[in-house]
């Protein structure tokens, strides 16, 4: 056996599957670039589904978490410590909100926005005891918990694993008709991702997300935007709702806003929304902590640049540019997807989605499928344009195989 195969054999003999990753080990990895344990290089054309927007090993990042590593890592919300204040009042004005729950995951901001969405709805808008409804999209993907599973359309994630939680209605992702019958008078909330990631990276019909806003201020009921692939730069702006002039109720984040280096989440919201918790009804030991503020501070300090979503914006030009040029040829029916992100759907005779990712990675780059037939790009936002272009011809050559 190779390295590479005695690891993975190890990994499959001693670990759940629960994953099935591509037939490589990575060691080392540096800005957009990973290298295996036998030493052979690999362009990151995924970037930890966005968790990596600012790359592997940013120096930025490493020294903030290097700094808050020599001083404290973890207090647990017991105490204050000196890096939460910051943290906090940073990604507020960030999102030009008022107050911030952070977490770890982006699934537990998730399930943290669904309690304060319910919490609101019984105290703020009384809606009567326990029937508190969130409209949410088929085809989402908001994580793996019992409770996000149970609105969840994908069989994979919900199979063998009710009962499910109630509360939950489903209605088709962009149609506002299907969403406006939805929303009643114990509708709490409206859970949407701005740009659905794990589904392929579908962007919704153009003025769907201005129309859900209009409508949830209408009916009184909360717009609860999950940013957590599609935000943080990823589609050239803060957070993908701009691009529709949309600013929800409330923000959650995760993935990018821990730079790659550590989970961090946060749900973000008016005083008006996250004030309605009291102290003991929610919480998480690591949530805040010293280490994870530290890098999140950092993150919001590159992304008040700007310049991570101006390379995601041009450098997502070239990307849909080629894209659009390979969907003209025969080998993909659709191309779809915003800045430096997209979805590419494979015609079933070149291939599943799971066969070009194998081939990709023999030619040294790094992707992921899903649904079968989608190949999904996402590198981070600090990569060359010259890797870039790299990348997509690397795809290109193995479209035309």
């Amino acid at each position: 056996m190779t390295t590479t195969e005695a690891l993975i054999a190890a990994a499959d003999a001693h670990s759940a599957h629960n994953y099935h990753p591509l037939p490589v080990v990575i060691a080392t990895a540096d800005g957009a670039w990973m290298t295996d344990v036998e030493g052979r290089r690999y362009l990151d054309f995924l970037a930890g589904y966005s968790a990596l927007n600012f790359g592997h090993g940013h120096p930025r990042l490493v020294a903030a978490a290097k700094a808050q590593l020599e001083r404290v890592t973890l207090t647990s919300r017991a105490f204050h410590h000196d890096r939460f204040a910051a943290f906090c009042t940073e990604l507020a004005e960030l999102c030009g909100m008022e107050m911030v729950l952070p977490m770890n995951t982006g699934v537990e901001a998730v399930e943290t926005a669904v309690k304060t969405a319910r919490k609101w709805g019984y105290r703020v808008k009384h809606v009567p005891a326990e029937m508190a409804k969130v409209v949410v999209a088929s085809g989402n993907f908001h994580g793996r918990t019992t409770t996000v599973i149970s609105f969840s359309t994908d069989p994979e994630a919900r199979a063998d694993f009710g009962p499910y939680t109630p509360g939950f209605e489903i209605v088709p992702y962009g149609d506002l008709t299907a969403m406006r019958a939805a929303v009643t008078e114990n509708t709490v909330a409206v859970l949407l991702e701005p740009i659905q990631g794990e589904s392929g990276v579908i962007v919704p019909p153009a003025g769907y997300l201005p129309a859900v806003r209009e409508l949830t201020r209408e009916r009184n009921v909360l717009f609860v935007a999950d940013e957590i692939q599609s935000g943080l730069g990823r589609t050239g702006r803060t957070f993908a709702c701009e691009h529709e002039g949309v600013v929800p109720d409330v923000y959650v984040l995760g993935k990018a806003l821990g730079g790659g280096v550590l989970p961090v989440s946060a749900v973000v919201a008016s005083a008006e929304v996250l004030g309605v918790f009291r102290p003991g009804e929610h919480g998480s030991t690591f949530g805040g902590n010293p280490l994870a503020c530290a890098v999140g501070l950092e993150v919001i300090a590159m992304l008040r640049t700007g310049e991570f979503q101006e390379r995601a914006a041009v450098l997502g030009e070239v990307l849909h540019r080629r894209l659009a040029e390979l969907a003209g040829s025969g080998r993909v029916t659709a191309v779809r997807g915003r800045g430096l992100w997209a979805g590419v759907d494979v015609d079933p005779a070149v291939g599943s989605g799971r066969a070009v990712s194998e081939r990709l990675l023999e030619r040294g780059v790094l992707v992921k499928d899903t649904h079968g037939a989608t190949v999904r790009v996402a590198p981070p936002l600090t990569i060359e344009e010259e890797d870039l272009e790299w990348g997509i011809e690397q795809l290109w050559e193995v479209l035309s195989a």
